[in-house]
């Protein structure tokens, strides 16, 4: 080990003597001025300095390092921001007289959201036939929500308020040919699917699933991999921890799943064989059950909840097909999407397979084969069903001066 000597002073100075021929002059006198400094010699091990300063070297490696990697993800996390959410400071809305949604841009593959609640609230202006105009700008609510609406430059957040803010303002309802205990039975249908089969939606989205909803993210520019990849990455970890606090993330994935089949048949049964969720006439509710089953039917590829779906609960496929063809007829599916990947395709070319997914319900289909009569024999084709109407044509235009009175009336 080598050794230095050095000159320790009373006025708190230490000199190096292998290295300086001459004292420094201390703070405060002029360097011709005779001075006495008293002292003694003192050695020091010049490894010590080594260690010192290697020890400073690294520190500051590591400090730089950090502050790269923090600005590279402060960079990105501002890219994707202006990129992904499309915000657009130049282009002003008037929101006089006019409805403006304000939601998540759309996805890749003709859905028209991966938010159950955004696809719930556009589901809902177009059943109440009340014009609207998107904006993906990306920027949430006072309160934090998103979807939300202007209007008459009043902001309103939550889609329940929504709901109550058009009924008031606009005076258009979907649920005025429901009785008290029918409302009460529909409510109950709400909750349950937004505060409980919502949760493990969207964990099989952002969690269980997030490979294909990274590949559904519609992110343009050189980085939208890296910045896919990183909003998945943060939605994840975001749906994990407020389903923890919310109480259902406390359970493992099993019994996640056995919540979620759960649910999925409890509104199996309630539909049934009914046009929609209580009865033969749209009601706000199935703007509810749309947004989160079009999730499982159409995003979710290869997922317990789109096996379930388009397997055992086929009514509730051909439910989300009548609603989707009636109120997004340009959003296309192409038919195959309702087959699984285990299913042959002889199978589903036949005209039993597509009967299955015509947007007549059974009840309707049964009563216009009972009153047809029973010595005619009507022949159908694949493109017809077994009351000889066309399945392209559908019951879309039959309930449209219906619904208009109802919504109106």
């Amino acid at each position: 080990m080598q050794w230095r000597a050095g000159f320790a002073s009373s006025r708190a100075l230490v000199v190096d003597l292998g290295r300086n021929r001459s004292l420094p002059v201390p703070f405060g006198l002029h360097a011709d001025e005779r001075h006495s400094v008293s002292g003694c010699v003192v050695a020091f091990p010049l490894q010590d300095y080594g260690g010192i300063m290697s020890g400073l070297v690294a520190e500051s490696w590591w400090r730089k390092t950090l502050y790269l990697t923090g600005g590279a993800l402060l960079a990105a996390a501002a890219y994707l921001l202006y990129e992904l959410l499309s915000i657009r400071k130049e282009q002003q809305l008037d929101s006089k007289d006019a409805i403006i949604l304000h939601q998540f841009s759309r996805p890749k593959n003709g859905v028209p959201s991966l938010s159950p609640f955004c696809l719930k609230m556009e589901t809902y202006l177009r059943m109440v036939d009340l014009p609207y105009q998107n904006y993906f700008d990306g920027s949430l609510s006072p309160q934090g929500k998103m979807p939300w609406i202007e209007y008459n430059h009043e902001c309103v957040s939550g889609t329940e308020f929504i709901i109550d803010f058009l009924e008031e303002k606009l005076g258009v309802s979907l649920n005025k040919s429901l009785s008290g205990p029918e409302q009460a039975v529909a409510r109950a249908i709400t909750k349950m699917v937004e505060e409980h089969l919502y949760w493990t939606i969207v964990y099989c989205q952002w969690v269980e699933n997030v490979e294909q909803t990274q590949n559904l993210l519609d992110v343009p520019g050189p980085l939208s991999e890296v910045l896919k990849w990183t909003l998945c990455q943060l939605n994840g970890g975001l749906v994990k921890r407020e389903m923890f606090c919310q109480g259902i993330g406390r359970f493992t994935r099993d019994e996640l799943y056995t919540l979620m089949e759960r649910d999925m048949r409890a509104l199996a049964t309630l539909l049934g064989d009914k046009k929609y969720i209580m009865g033969s006439k749209v009601t706000s509710v199935d703007a509810t059950v749309f947004g989160h089953l079009a999730q499982a039917m159409w995003t979710l590829p290869g997922s317990k909840p789109e096996q379930l779906i388009k397997g055992e609960l086929i009514n509730l496929a051909m439910y989300c097909e009548r609603i989707r063809r009636k109120f997004w007829p340009e959003w296309f599916v192409d038919v195959d999407d309702f087959c699984l990947d285990g299913e042959s395709d002889s199978s589903r070319g036949t005209p039993t397979h597509l009967m299955e997914f015509s947007l007549f319900s059974r009840t309707d289909t049964l009563e216009d084969s009972a009153s047809s009569s029973p010595s005619h024999t009507n022949t159908h084709s694949p493109d017809t069903d077994r009351s000889g109407r066309s399945l392209s044509d559908s019951d879309i235009e039959v309930d449209v001066l219906d619904d208009k009175q109802q919504v109106k009336g």
